[in-house]
């Protein structure tokens, strides 16, 4: 895979965090940089995390389905893809509040501490174990790929914080859908290469 196509996997990849950094902006009154950098490093740390850990589990049985493996791309990408359009037709931030914590004085909180942060990091970085699978079959230069992952999903996520604290929820349905379109044309692509449809 080349640069610009790491890049679209990145920023597919990136959207499900983009869309729940959106809902974590509407609960705040205030969108403090702090608050932002909080959302976009548990994020960003996650996203870049779970596809190296995907990448170390493929790699053990990579060599053995070499032949299939632009298949596994596509059905592996493309199931992400359609999971994440499906999703886009929910705009409720539901799943970010049911998270929210009760602080002391019994306000409710819609807050930063670590299991609130920690449980919607690896929901949303779920999908990027799986793509992290598809890396290992393709033979992508894992480090560089997954920091570049990391870096994406922290600057979407700041910038998600900052538009949900603004605008609301009209982003969120419209990343994850464009997030799925990448991720399956990207899954479309692969397979279409491998089997001499196309070439870049």
């Amino acid at each position: 895979m080349n640069f610009f196509e790491i890049f679209a996997v990145a920023l597919g990849v990136s959207m499900d965090a983009f869309a729940v950094a959106i809902c974590k902006g509407m609960s705040f009154k205030r969108a403090s940089i702090k608050n932002a950098l909080i959302v976009a490093l548990y994020f960003g740390i996650f996203q870049a995390a779970m596809p190296l850990i995907g990448y170390f589990l493929g790699s053990q049985f990579s060599e053995n389905i070499v032949k299939y493996d632009h298949w596994l791309a596509f059905i592996l990408l493309g199931a992400i893809g359609a999971n994440m359009i499906k999703e886009s037709s929910n705009k409720s931030c539901e799943a970010v509040e049911e998270v929210a914590v009760v602080s002391g004085n019994g306000v409710l909180e819609r807050g930063l501490c670590f299991k609130t942060m920690l449980i919607l990091a690896i929901a949303t970085s779920i999908d990027a174990l799986a793509v992290g699978i598809t890396l290992a079959f393709l033979k992508v230069h894992i480090v560089p790929a997954v920091i570049f992952i990391g870096i994406i999903t922290f600057i979407n996520s700041f910038v998600g914080v900052k538009i949900g604290n603004v605008f609301g929820v009209k982003y969120k349905s419209r990343a994850e859908f464009v997030g799925g379109i990448i991720l399956m044309a990207m899954g479309t692509k692969i397979l279409l290469e491998h089997i001499g449809l196309i070439s870049f």
